[in-house]
């Protein structure tokens, strides 16, 4: 199957790790220019050389994008060294899980500017580009917190819900320039970040992070978690040309444990 998408300029935020490092590989073997944007410079090097092992070459830069100076120079240096982004995929940033006893008002703040603007962020500075150039695509990969209130995860939650409601509207403000937005809902994926929801959840219940693993995963009625990688692989379709009347869209990968009708 023909993606279009060879050639194409595609910004990955957070993609020097987890999710984001698995669209930035499947990005690059589609033959798009891929730069990956993370807030750590050692992370970034060691993503572009793993990722230059397997023979894909990617532009990094570090940048803080909860911060909103940083992320617009972020935007405009991938637009003078690479060229105009076709494509964003924003997976950068992430709230810390804490248990109800642990919340305070900064821990509200602190998750807001770690997940909803890292995001916002972005795309205040990609959008007037895409719409000047009547067309692109962005794939919001965010989370089923935004969804289901974990007791665990109310402030990443909160955040993740505020971004699925900006995605929808900006989807139906920008559909007339030719810009799809649609979002991605993973449930636990295997990445380093499942541990610390693990521990944040074995503080809560007291029970060892291994057995809350192998508990939750029963519970899933495909029997495991996702992979960094099948998140990837519906990034790739969302922001490809085979999904070019998709936008608005928010698609749940969670194995089928909350099998909603919406």
């Amino acid at each position: 199957m023909n993606l279009e998408l060879d050639g194409k300029v595609v910004l990955v935020t957070g993609g020097s790790k987890g999710i984001g490092l698995a669209c930035a590989r499947a990005f690059g073997r589609e033959g798009a220019r891929v730069v990956i944007v993370s807030r750590n410079p050692v992370n970034l090097a060691a993503a572009q050389a793993a990722l230059a092992k397997e023979g894909l070459d990617v532009t990094p830069f570090a940048a803080d994008l909860s911060d909103g100076a940083a992320a617009e120079r972020a935007v405009v240096a991938a637009e003078e060294q690479v060229g105009p982004i076709a494509v964003l995929v924003n997976s950068a940033g992430g709230a810390i899980r804490v248990p109800p006893s642990e919340l305070t008002p900064d821990t509200w703040r602190v998750a807001m500017n770690a997940k909803f603007f890292t995001y916002m962020n972005v795309m205040d500075y990609v959008l007037p580009r895409m719409v000047s150039r009547q067309g692109g695509a962005i794939v919001n990969i965010i989370g089923t917190g935004g969804k289901i209130a974990s007791p665990i995860h109310l402030p990443g939650g909160a955040a993740n819900a505020a971004l699925m409601l900006a995605s929808a509207g900006l989807a139906a403000a920008w559909g007339h320039a030719g810009i799809r937005v649609n979002v991605i809902n993973p449930g636990a994926t295997m990445t380093d970040r499942l541990q610390m929801s693990l521990e944040a959840e074995s503080r809560a219940t007291g029970k060892p992070p291994e057995e809350l693993l192998r508990q939750n995963q029963q519970r899933i009625p495909l029997g495991r978690y996702a992979t960094a990688e099948e998140v990837a692989d519906a990034a790739l379709y969302l922001a490809s040309a085979r999904a070019s009347y998709v936008t608005a869209a928010s698609l749940t990968m969670d194995g089928g444990l909350t099998p909603l009708v919406v």
